[in-house]
């Protein structure tokens, strides 16, 4: 029943008598089992008042720790969206038509961001990155980067950028407050970037590379999207890229996500790489891995950088997954794979407690899956483009 209510809030005497007759739980249950269910269940005053007793006393009792989900996983780091616009267009993001963006009076606003942001931290979150589309494209990500730093426990404050706008912004954010910096460039050939990208900017990529590590960040990172038949030839390149600069190349597993065309025959497995990397630098070792690492470190003697592998697609790492998405319009997602969210805008908006919105975040959170459903799966399962999830 729940799952067919097309609307955010159910104000009609016939909702309100289900709301009031109906257990809760079940109500949570229902709403939480819609996997493209994307609204939220709220209630006049009165009622509110009986699903504060139902969420925030029993769930609490049930997992004093709100982020942790059922599997044990604790998760202390969010990555937020600022926003869904990009100014480039990469082909494993967005598709080429574009994306049928959320009309602005949908987003948070940059006082909702730091609000649900400080609601995160204040329940054990340690580590934030923000995201977008392109988070420097935000007017306001100064102001949030401010804002965002001085929260009691945050440890880490990070950005995933294009880079085009670094040698622009890039200092302003580090006297703002921000800690570390990933930067996404998928080859070294000014000509091939335009093809994967649809749009100039090589050079200003590279430079806010460079900047990046001039300005003393702690081992930036540089993020590549492996494709086989368009980029993976230069993987080489890339290592050969970490000689003299002391960054951190990730070499990232091309993922489904709708619109960007996947198929398992442009994937380059991690051992794939691996394999053709050690034929060239046999000397290179494996680093030690922290325990919720999303990449598997390696380092060439001799050299200032080192290269990594984010292998969610042929040797995932979801049993340490710490991860929560929140993203542009306001939605919760638990997965980067997952098509299950709900809206914490919609709760923000309708004056929801903060107890009840603690009890709906826990209730997502304790849903959530203990994998992924694996590639040959995620390639049929609908999903947001990359653009709208957050990079």
């Amino acid at each position: 029943m729940l799952s067919q209510v097309p609307c955010a809030l159910i104000e009609s005497k016939m909702a309100r008598a289900f709301v009031q007759k109906s257990q809760f739980k079940t109500l949570l249950l229902s709403f939480f089992s819609n996997n493209h269910c994307r609204c939220i269940v709220t209630a006049p005053t009165p009622i509110q008042e009986s699903i504060k007793y139902k969420t925030s006393s029993h769930i609490k009792e049930a997992n004093p720790s709100l982020l942790t989900d059922s599997f044990g996983r604790k998760h202390t780091y969010l990555r937020i969206s600022l926003t869904e616009k990009c100014n480039l267009r990469c082909q494993y993001c967005m598709p080429a038509e574009g994306v049928k963006l959320t009309e602005k009076s949908r987003l948070l606003t940059s006082d909702e961001i730091i609000k649900l942001a400080s609601l995160f931290v204040q329940e054990g979150v340690t580590k934030i990155r923000l995201t977008g589309g392109e988070p420097t494209v935000c007017k306001d990500i100064i102001h949030i980067v401010e804002c965002l730093r001085k929260l009691s426990g945050l440890n880490n404050l990070g950005m995933t950028t294009n880079g085009l706008a670094l040698t622009k912004l890039l200092p302003a954010l580090q006297r703002a407050g921000l800690d570390s910096v990933n930067i996404s460039l998928d080859t070294l050939k000014p000509e091939k970037f335009e093809i994967m990208s649809r749009r100039k900017g090589w050079g200003r990529v590279v430079a806010g590379i460079d900047l990046a590590v001039q300005l003393g960040f702690q081992q930036p990172k540089v993020n590549c999207v492996v494709m086989r038949g368009v980029n993976d030839d230069e993987v080489m390149d890339f290592v050969e890229f970490t000689r003299d600069r002391p960054v951190d190349v990730r070499f990232i597993e091309y993922m489904p996500f709708t619109g960007n065309k996947w198929n398992d025959s442009k994937l380059v497995t991690f051992k794939e790489m691996l394999t053709a990397i050690k034929s060239k630098y046999p000397s290179m070792t494996p680093l030690d891995n922290q325990k919720h690492d999303t990449s598997k470190a390696y380092k060439i003697p001799g050299f200032q950088g080192q290269i990594g592998f984010i292998t969610s697609m042929s040797n995932h790492f979801c049993g340490t997954c710490n991860r929560l998405r929140l993203m542009a319009d306001g939605s919760l997602k638990v997965c980067l794979f997952g098509n299950s969210e709900i809206s914490l805008r919609d709760m923000l908006r309708s004056g929801m407690s903060q107890d009840d919105m603690l009890a709906m975040i826990q209730v997502a959170v304790r849903r959530k899956k203990q994998q992924h459903a694996g590639m040959s799966n995620l390639a049929k399962m609908p999903n947001r483009p990359m653009i709208l999830i957050g990079g």
